[in-house]
């Protein structure tokens, strides 16, 4: 039986990656994946983990497992360097005959290890990418980008503010216009009347968390959320006066990269869940207050609504433009 082996770092895995994998598994009884780990990965090991079994588990002939790299030294040049790989590839995979890569360490590698190599589109002309180039620029590599990674590195702008200021018609018309989805109100779907109760509120932040993980990945490089977690927490205080230990837990899950706090100089519009009208005052500085306490990046949005859907897209470019 022929065991080969593909090992990296896959931080992140992309379609380079997997491209090479499907070369190694169609030429192999049995494919070792295995992702190298060190303490100073810029992404998380566990995370890289499961983006590599959720992509790799419908080939049952393709193992993953993640490994120390306590045995690499930097300070070597490659040819000594290889010598300290090739020593672990032999002890921790007696069975590989065959390694598969891009990569200029393969020739003294092989020399080393006395393991077979087969290269794989040495030039990255077949798919012109690199882990590094998608961790600089993101979105400029975007199609390269698998669909299970790309929650990793899509933004995420929470429309966040007391009622009546805009936010569900504003995430609508902002996902329209970056051709992307955006995430509603979920309290909206799951009430009919201020008449709810406590248990109505953990389902309200475990539904608005839930929307979101699920909007991500479905994301074009940005997300727009109408409204969080914080937002559930300030009204479950005021009709309930206490804050489920849940609500604070679900904020925990999502990590917006700004919240654009809508002010209340537009006018109140009336409906079957709004009953605050007479406090928008108040509300407004409630709501500041939680970003504030929290250190939370926000930026103020107001005027009329024709002025803050342009100021919101300005907002939105200049975040795209930093990935």
């Amino acid at each position: 039986m022929k065991t080969g082996l593909v090992f990296g770092k896959f931080m992140p895995v992309h379609k380079g990656h997997l491209a090479l994998i499907e070369f190694a598994r169609n030429q192999c009884d049995h494919l070792i994946v295995s992702m190298t780990v060190t303490p100073d990965d810029v992404i998380s090991p566990t995370l890289r983990l499961r983006w590599l079994t959720e992509l790799l588990t419908p080939y049952p002939t393709v193992e993953v497992v993640a490994e120390s790299d306590d045995f690499h030294d930097p300070s070597l040049p490659l040819w000594e360097a290889t010598k300290l790989w090739a020593i672990f590839i032999r002890r921790r995979f007696p069975l590989v005959s065959v390694f598969f890569s891009s990569e200029e360490y393969a020739i003294p590698l092989a020399y080393h290890s006395g393991l077979q190599h087969i290269p794989f589109d040495l030039l990255r002309q077949k798919v012109p990418i690199s882990a590094t180039l998608i961790r600089q620029q993101p979105f400029k590599y975007w199609d390269f980008i698998p669909q299970v990674v790309r929650p990793f590195f899509v933004k995420k702008i929470c429309l966040y503010g007391p009622e009546s200021t805009g936010k569900t018609t504003l995430a609508q018309q902002l996902a329209t216009a970056f051709q992307t989805v955006f995430v509603p109100e979920m309290a909206r779907s799951l009430i009919t009347s201020n008449n709810f109760s406590l248990n109505d509120i953990i389902r309200i932040g475990q539904a608005q968390t839930k929307a979101v993980q699920q909007a991500e990945r479905q994301a074009n490089r940005i997300l727009f959320c109408d409204t969080d977690v914080i937002t559930t927490q300030i009204y479950s205080a005021l009709y309930f006066d206490t804050v489920p230990p849940i609500l604070t837990e679900l904020e925990k899950q999502t990590k917006y990269d700004i919240y654009a706090l809508l002010n209340i100089d537009v006018p109140w519009v009336a409906d079957e869940l709004r009953d605050f009208g007479h406090r928008r005052a108040e509300m407004f500085a409630r709501f500041k207050e939680e970003l504030d306490k929290r250190s939370l990046p926000y930026i103020f949005i107001e005027g009329t609504y024709s002025e803050r859907l342009p100021a919101l897209k300005n907002i939105t470019k200049k975040l795209l433009n930093t990935g």
